[in-house]
């Protein structure tokens, strides 16, 4: 039976998150005290004693959760990952979970993703919606009918488990969906209170800046196959890797089939490490009989 570690995207952060790893482990506060001076600012500060609010900011929130994930993992006893996969910003923690990127390169693309990203958000209002409880072929089948008819970008962005899907695109396009969802007989169609429409083409902005840090970054032949989420399979090599981190800006993450994927090369048991349980959830509903834990460090 196989181990896969898995790590949790933007949302799962918490006023305080981090702070008794930075308080009891010699290793996590010089990791933390790292990560203060390749920001730039005390992103330490805000994660122990922010509010909720102040976790909310995306250039604050993607560092936040990629560090309280990462330091969880390097500052505690596990065994070695046969696979790791992430969800969204979850992928680069697992990257330096296999040992692909360093702490210190993935930390700096962190945070040039999370401010790419921030300013595409600026650019054009745009927003996300969860769907639940329609077929994925149903939610694709509406999007691509508002896209066609209205000119509207609306995506399926986020396949999160079998009947919960997450859009995304332009606010009147979103607005226009959920209507039809709810005539197809989703049991909710729910606007999320996010910054923009992730995982959509309205990331194109930040794509290109997030390439160009990309292709100069230092990529390691990883010690296990990461399942990465716009093509929810295997990946072992950099060059692919590298691609892929690049095209999941605008691309989807494939959870489900990339959860799917790992159960069928052998995955039994999927432990999730960072914030939050969503993504133990998640792999439940896929697979139920799965092992699920976590290492959730306070």
């Amino acid at each position: 039976m196989k181990h896969a570690f898995v790590f949790p995207g933007q949302g799962s952060q918490f006023p305080g998150m981090g702070k008794n790893l930075y308080d009891t482990n010699a290793k996590a506060k010089e990791l933390f005290e790292r990560a203060n001076e390749i920001l730039g600012f005390r992103i330490s500060d805000i994660m122990f004693s922010g509010t909720e609010e102040d976790l909310k900011q995306t250039k604050v929130t993607q560092p936040a959760v990629f560090l309280h994930a990462v330091i969880g993992f390097l500052c505690t006893e596990h065994g070695q990952p046969d696979m790791v996969a992430g969800h969204s910003l979850g992928e680069f923690s697992a990257l330096v979970a296999n040992a692909t990127l360093s702490f210190e390169e993935a930390l700096k693309l962190v945070a040039i993703r999370a401010n790419a990203m921030q300013k595409a958000c600026e650019l054009q209002p745009s927003t996300m919606a969860a769907i639940l409880g329609l077929e994925d072929a149903k939610v694709e089948e509406i999007c691509a009918a508002v896209t066609a008819e209205t000119g509207e970008v609306v995506v399926a962005a986020n396949y999160n488990c079998p009947g919960q899907l997450v859009i995304s695109g332009s606010i009147k396009g979103i607005e226009i969906a959920c209507e039809r969802m709810k005539a197809a007989g989703a049991k909710r169609a729910l606007v999320l209170p996010v910054g923009g429409a992730f995982h959509s083409p309205l990331m194109a902005p930040a794509k290109e800046e997030l390439k160009a840090a990309i292709e100069t970054a230092t990529f390691n032949t990883p010690n296990c196959p990461v399942y990465q989420n716009v093509v929810a399979k295997a990946v072992t090599e950099p060059a692919e890797i590298k691609q892929n981190l690049i095209d999941q800006l605008t691309g989807a993450v494939r959870w489900t089939q990339s959860v799917q994927a790992m159960v069928a090369d052998g995955a039994g048991e999927f432990t999730e490490v960072g914030p939050g349980k969503v993504l133990q959830g998640l792999v439940q509903k896929i697979h139920k009989e799965t092992v699920v834990n976590g290492i959730e460090n306070k």
